[in-house]
């Protein structure tokens, strides 16, 4: 494929291809989930989009007669255009268990998640692709371990490494992570992120959740990336929008199924009943978010009362990624207790917990990581931790915890 750009992904899902019957690729539109399965199918395996209304018709009234014509190995595009297929399929594989029969993407989790699970559960590996990670932008080093605070990856994400720029941060976050504004297919920044939001209200919202009024929920959709890196606050979001605490709730579970938002949970156990149990919201595209907000340019961006909040979104996203791209889901968290000490992230792994603070910042001391004692009240061996900084490298704030540069993510 003329100028593919390679994913990180591509290794895992054909390990997983030859193991699982069907295979289902989630993330929001335009991330390249086609093109990704285009470029790994093998000789042989059909492709057919129900984006076409023809064979959306023929699949949601004779499933059967549908996978008679498009029998396996297939890649079926938008699935959950056609939910009636799910249960055809899964009479298929349990007719002829074979790897990787069926290959299966989607935009969204509104119906569809409930006809997998009904239907393919056992059956099916789900996995979720987002946008283009740092990495995978400028093809470096892309099939590194998901991302924890350790020397051993850190030194693996170190090599080879591009200098941070503060600038070129910036650009990276404004630009986004769509291969379209990416590769340079399209360069008018302004007029991709208003066609990809007219299409996301009509086509999933509208048609696929049932949402009435598209005005006040877009209204909405720019509330809450105005509010990226901020706890979840319902009572204010239904507020400022003019719409009920119930709506701001339903409306809030279709940004989550479609992948636009990803709301990060507080970390806490039965040890203390002081802690916060509000999950913190998070766009989980940074030039959505400022196409959304209103800034023009990375340098208005930058300088503006949302640059810290856009690189802990950013920073967020690139983490997140590292694991989803490995397919692998990893436990994060953030804490905040009502001594008012925060950390940013945790991540939990192995019965360990390590912490994450992110700083819009070139310098780093140890004050930085002062809030990291408060894990020792949880039953928990706390591991490595760090800064996520624009410092220029990697270097040691004390024995335990590391300051890294944000383009080691």
């Amino acid at each position: 494929m003329h100028n593919y750009i390679h994913r990180t992904i591509e290794t895992d899902w054909e390990n997983i291809s030859r193991q699982f019957p069907a295979l289902l690729l989630t993330g929001p539109r335009q991330v390249g989930k086609t093109t990704l399965l285009e470029h790994l199918r093998e000789k042989g395996r059909k492709i057919v989009s129900l984006d076409d209304i023809n064979l959306r018709s023929l699949a949601r009234r004779d499933p059967a007669l549908f996978l008679q014509r498009y029998s396996p190995p297939v890649l079926i595009d938008e699935i959950q255009y056609a939910p009636e297929l799910l249960p055809a399929i899964k009479n298929v594989i349990d007719r002829a268990r074979v790897p990787g029969a069926f290959w299966l993407t989607g935009s969204q989790q509104f119906q569809m998640m409930k006809g997998i699970t009904e239907s393919l559960a056992g059956r099916v590996a789900i996995v979720h692709l987002l946008g283009f990670s740092a990495r995978e932008k400028e093809q470096r080093n892309i099939r590194v371990f998901p991302f924890l605070p350790t020397g051993k990856i850190l030194r693996a994400r170190s090599e080879p490494a591009s200098t941070t720029d503060l600038n070129k941060v910036y650009q990276t976050i404004w630009q986004g992570s769509f291969p379209a504004i990416t590769t340079g297919q399209i360069k008018h920044h302004d007029l991709f992120y208003r066609s990809y939001l007219q299409a996301y209200l009509q086509r999933d919202v509208r048609d696929l959740s049932q949402v009435g009024d598209l005005e006040t929920f877009a209204r909405y959709v720019r509330a809450c990336a105005a509010r990226t890196a901020q706890m979840l606050n319902y009572t204010d979001l239904a507020r400022d929008c003019g719409i009920s605490l119930n709506t701001a709730r339903n409306w809030m579970s279709i940004l989550t199924a479609s992948f636009m938002v990803y709301l990060l949970p507080p970390y806490h156990n039965n040890i203390t009943k002081r802690l916060c149990k509000t999950p913190k919201l998070y766009f989980l595209d940074t030039g959505l978010c400022a196409y959304l907000t209103e800034w023009t340019s990375p340098k208005t961006l930058e300088a503006g009362a949302m640059s810290g909040a856009i690189l802990e979104t950013h920073v967020v996203a690139e983490i997140l990624k590292s694991w989803w791209n490995r397919i692998q889901f990893p436990n994060l968290y953030y804490y905040r207790d009502k001594d008012g000490r925060e950390i940013d992230l945790l991540i939990s792994k192995d019965n360990r917990l390590y912490p994450v603070e992110i700083k819009k910042a070139a310098k780093v001391s140890p004050s930085d990581i002062s809030s990291f004692v408060a894990l020792r009240r949880f039953n928990r061996q706390v591991g490595e931790g760090a800064v996520v900084c624009l410092c220029a490298e990697l270097f040691p704030i004390d024995s335990h915890n590391s300051a890294i540069p944000v383009n080691l993510l």
